[in-house]
């Protein structure tokens, strides 16, 4: 099992429209295969932060939904809106940055 954090920081003022695209992806993606948990969170101290909290059955189960249809639509929906995203893969053994 693997954890993943992808943090997101946000054009100001767009959370918004990046959230109702974020809802689309999360429906679809907790139905994925090998997807235990896939949810939002919105920072309390920055507004324009946000981090994506999963749990994959494996790291072949999380790249299959990275590379998949849904993800890579998320992110073109939400180009616009994102300045920079950082993802942070954790494992019992060892933490990659992607």
């Amino acid at each position: 099992m693997i954890y993943v954090a992808e943090t997101f920081r946000i054009r100001p003022g767009t959370i918004e429209a990046f959230v109702a695209a974020a809802y689309a992806l999360i429906d679809s993606t907790r139905r994925e295969s090998g997807c235990r948990l896939y949810d939002l969170h919105a920072s309390v101290t920055d507004p324009d932060r946000l981090v994506a909290l999963e749990q994959w059955d494996s790291r072949q189960s999380f790249e299959n939904h990275r590379k998949g249809a849904t993800a890579q639509g998320f992110l073109a929906a939400v180009a616009p809106y994102v300045l920079s995203s950082r993802i942070e893969v954790i494992d019992p053994a060892k933490v990659d940055i992607v």
